[in-house]
């Protein structure tokens, strides 16, 4: 069996139960240096398998080849596997394998990042990645149009990075032709983890916020208000 889990922000006490099941049932787990790092305390007893930044692919076939020799193995993913995770790439390798394979679910960034801020996806929302790394940043582009001329809520996921640090800048003006620049957002990074920090602002000021990987990013519709220092999008009941 090949399980797919996702870890959501790495800590235990966030994790679903079904997911901690599996993973103490595993003797593999694979998953992105940083990931393991996370959950390594917790499953010391497993053998562990890692590749950093760029080695999706490598450390998927050697989780599937683990698999097809009898080893329960587990890769695992922050947030959802199903969401900018490992689950689609195991299933695409797998095509013509005979293997089994289940996904564990977890919970993504776009929801225990709202909660902390309040309730910001409480109505239609797009999660939108803002790495060009597989995606081309023209087609990002036309996705962040789209959602913000839609009145959706906007979730940004990998906002910035060393090479990227003016992607939140380009997005904020992007949503800005549709938006109006009081518009209530939010940002939370580190979520779940050492210095997490849930922010509470506005459009005009997210385009000058410094902010990285490790940082989601909300952005509400027309209906979004600020109720008591919370980030709060009214479902309209």
């Amino acid at each position: 069996m090949l399980y797919v889990v996702g870890i959501g922000s790495g800590d235990v006490d966030t994790m679903t139960e079904e997911a901690i099941s599996v993973l103490k049932g595993c003797s593999l787990i694979v998953g992105y240096t940083l990931y393991t790092d996370l959950i390594r305390d917790s499953f010391g007893d497993k053998e562990f398998y890692s590749t950093p930044m760029r080695g999706e692919r490598e450390r998927c076939i050697y989780a599937i080849e683990s698999a097809e020799r009898g080893v329960e193995t587990a890769v695992v993913s922050s947030g959802d596997s199903g969401v900018y995770g490992m689950a689609s790439l195991i299933y695409e390798l797998c095509e013509n394998r005979d293997i089994e394979i289940k996904i564990i679910s977890g919970v993504t960034a776009a929801l225990s990042g709202a909660a902390l801020l309040g309730a910001p996806v409480a109505h239609d929302f797009a999660v939108i990645s803002l790495s060009d790394l597989m995606t081309p940043l023209e087609l990002i582009e036309k996705r962040l149009r789209l959602a913000a001329e839609a009145d959706m809520v906007i979730v940004l996921y990998n906002p910035s990075s060393k090479k990227r640090a003016d992607y939140l800048e380009k997005a904020c003006r992007i949503i800005r032709q549709a938006r109006d620049i009081n518009t209530i957002c939010g940002y939370v990074r580190n979520i779940g983890r050492e210095g997490e920090k849930a922010v509470v602002t506005d459009l005009d000021t997210l385009a000058d916020t410094s902010v990285d990987m490790f940082t989601t990013v909300f952005i509400g519709n027309s209906t979004t208000r600020n109720i008591k220092g919370k980030m709060v999008t009214p479902r309209g009941y």
